[in-house]
């Protein structure tokens, strides 16, 4: 699952992720750094969320049309 939540990030410039515990966080290119034990650290100015990749359940990329 890192691989392709890393691969669709770099290639869409954000996602939006669901966790099994049914949070949703919005990631963004400039803020996210994957780890090899398979964390995504997000920095969002005030505060800093860990997410193991494994526990997320589903991604999602916003389209304009």
């Amino acid at each position: 699952m890192k691989e392709r939540l890393e691969h669709a990030l770099h290639e869409n410039g954000e996602l939006m992720v669901l966790t099994d515990s049914g949070e949703e966080h919005e990631l963004h290119k400039h803020n996210c750094e994957f780890h090899d034990d398979g964390f995504i650290e997000i920095d969002a100015a005030e505060k800093v969320h860990w997410l193991n990749c494994e526990k997320i359940e589903r991604y999602w990329i916003h389209k304009e049309f």
